[in-house]
C-alpha cells in the first residue's frame, strides 16, 4: 500500500510557532502549536519544534511520508535560507536549513511569514484567480506578501516586502526594530494595545477597557468591545484602519494590485477594520486606481493562512525540482 506524501508547514510568529501538516492539494491533515519564546535561542525553538512535530505526526492515522518542510518566519531569506536579525525575536541569524536537518532528511524551504501567507491564499484562499496582490498579515507584527505578475517578489536580496517597518509616523513610536514611527508600531496586535492606552491617558471617555491591564490586553478584546459599541474600542479601530490606510494607499501606487488581503489576529475583526481601512484607502488613494482595489479577509479557514502558505512553499519547490535544474 503506497503512502500519502505531506509536508510540514512551519508558521514562526513572534508570540506563537504554529505546524501543520499540508498535502499537495492544501488540505491540512494535523495542526498543533507551540510557544516561540521569543528571548531564548533559536536552537532551543527548532529542538522543541521537532518534538512537536514527531507528536504531531504520530496522531495521524494512516500510512504517510514526510516530503518536505517549508518555513515562514520574520526576516527569513529565502535565497540563503536563513532568518537574520528578526525584529521580535532575539536572534541573530539562523541557518533554518542547518538547524532542521538535525533532525529530518528532506529538503527545507524557509521565506518570510508574509511571503508564506501570500503563497497560502493565491494557491488556496482568496487570490486564487489573482496575479498581482498584496497580503497584510496583522498579527504580533505587520508583514506584508507582494504578488506582481503572478510572482512573489523578493528583491535583490531577498527582503522585500517589508511593509511593517516603512515609515508611518515619522518620529512616532519606538518600534520592535529599533527604529521610529513603523508602520507596525502602529496597525499591529501590539500597536492596537497601545493605541488603547494613549486614548486612556489622553481621553475621559468611559470604556471597559480601562480596567483591562496592559499585558491582558488583546486585539481580540478589543474588538469584541468595539463589537458592543465601546467608543473607545471603536476609535481604536477607527485610528488603527487610517494609518494602515495611508500605508497601503502608497503600496496602491507602486503595485497597482487587484486586491490587498488582511490576514492574521487584527484581521479577525472584520468589517471593524476592513470597512473603515477601504473607505480610508479610498480617501488616499490617486484617483487613477479608486474603486479599483478589493480590501478581502483571508479565504483560508481557521486562520491557517502562513502554515498552509508554508506547505504550498515547500510544495511549489518539489514540483520544480532542485534549484538550477
Amino acid at each position: 500500500m503506497s503512502s500519502e506524501g505531506l509536508c510540514l508547514g512551519v508558521d514562526i510568529g513572534g508570540t506563537n510557532t504554529v505546524l501543520g501538516l499540508v498535502d499537495a492539494s492544501g488540505r491540512l491533515m494535523g495542526e498543533s502549536s507551540i510557544s516561540t519564546c521569543a528571548h531564548q535561542p533559536a536552537t532551543q525553538l527548532f529542538d522543541r519544534l521537532h518534538k512537536a512535530a514527531t507528536v504531531l505526526g504520530k496522531s495521524l492515522s494512516g500510512r504517510w511520508d514526510l516530503r518536505g518542510i517549508g518555513i515562514g518566519a520574520p526576516n527569513a531569506n529565502y535565497y540563503r535560507g536563513t532568518i537574520e536579525q528578526p525584529p521580535n525575536l532575539s536572534w541573530d541569524h539562523v541557518d533554518v536549513v542547518s538547524e532542521m536537518s538535525r533532525f529530518f532528511k528532506v529538503p527545507v524551504a524557509v521565506t518570510n511569514d508574509a511571503n508564506a501567507a501570500a503563497l497560502g491564499e493565491m494557491l488556496f484562499g482568496s487570490a486564487r484567480s489573482m496575479k498581482d496582490f498584496i497580503v497584510v498579515t496583522l498579527g504580533t507584527g505587520l508583514g506584508s506578501g507582494i504578488v506582481a505578475n503572478g510572482q512573489l517578489v523578493y528583491g535583490a536580496d531577498g527582503f522585500a516586502g517589508e511593509m511593517g517597518h516603512t515609515i508611518a509616523v515619522p518620529g512616532g513610536r519606538e518600534c520592535g526594530c529599533g527604529r521610529r514611527g513603523c508602520l507596525e508600531a502602529y496597525a499591529s496586535a501590539n500597536g492596537v494595545r497601545r493605541t488603547v492606552h494613549e486614548l486612556i491617558a489622553s481621553t475621559m471617555e468611559a470604556s471597559e477597557l480601562r480596567d483591562v491591564p496592559f499585558n491582558e490586553l488583546t486585539a481580540k478584546r478589543v474588538a469584541e468591545s468595539a463589537a458592543r459599541g465601546d467608543r473607545l474600542a471603536l476609535e481604536t479601530f477607527d485610528r488603527t484602519a487610517r494609518w494602515l490606510a495611508a500605508s497601503l494607499a502608497d503600496a496602491v501606487a507602486y503595485f497597482s494590485p487587484q486586491a490587498i488581503i488582511l490576514v492574521g489576529g487584527v484581521a479577525s475583526a472584520g468589517d471593524l477594520l476592513l470597512k473603515p481601512v477601504k473607505r480610508y484607502l479610498e480617501a488616499n488613494v490617486l484617483s487613477v486606481f479608486k474603486d479599483k482595489v478589493a480590501i478581502l479577509p483571508s479565504g483560508l479557514a481557521n486562520g491557517n493562512t502562513a502554515v498552509l502558505g508554508a506547505g504550498a512553499l515547500i510544495w511549489n519547490e518539489l514540483k520544480a525540482g532542485p534549484k538550477g535544474s
